[in-house]
């Protein structure tokens, strides 16, 4: 049976990615580039890439459109600009990068490995208050913590 991840990939390979090195690039070449991270308030308030934005993914559609309480002006008006969007392992933000696509969205990436990758690649997270994120803490907060019957049985 194909796993979820799989499945997502195969749905969505036409999505393109970027590793977190080739982010860092692109945003030294172009500061303006928008990062749309989908996780929750609360994921986005521990820890994020300076300059980003929050529009979790349960809501992100009425982010980038107009006349909803949780629109974004920033994300509704860049359609037309090169936006990444980041989750904490880069799943969530391969069917984000999807939706945004079909709102008319016009140059999207995910950040492949996801804030999981940034953190790995020694790039900085900030705190709510603009502080820096100390990498280990990070580390332990990406790292998954499945019960016993979460994981799948033929892996046990």
């Amino acid at each position: 049976m194909q796993r979820f991840i799989e499945k997502i990939r195969d749905w969505l390979g036409d999505i393109r990615e970027h590793m977190p090195w080739e982010l860092e690039e692109r945003l030294e070449e172009n500061p303006g580039i928008l990062i749309v991270d989908v996780r929750e308030q609360d994921e986005y308030d521990a820890m994020h890439i300076g300059n980003s934005i929050c529009a979790p993914r349960g809501i992100l559609e009425s982010c980038a459109d107009w006349d909803f309480e949780e629109t974004i002006p920033e994300l509704v008006q860049a359609r037309d600009r090169e936006v990444v969007v980041v989750c904490r392992s880069g799943h969530r933000s391969l069917v984000a990068c999807k939706s945004l696509e079909i709102l008319g969205f016009r140059n999207v990436a995910s950040l492949k490995t996801g804030l999981r990758g940034w953190n790995d690649f020694d790039l900085p997270l900030l705190n709510s208050k603009g502080e820096t994120v100390d990498p280990d803490y990070a580390d332990e907060v990406f790292t998954a913590k499945l019960r016993e019957d979460q994981i799948d049985p033929a892996r046990r």
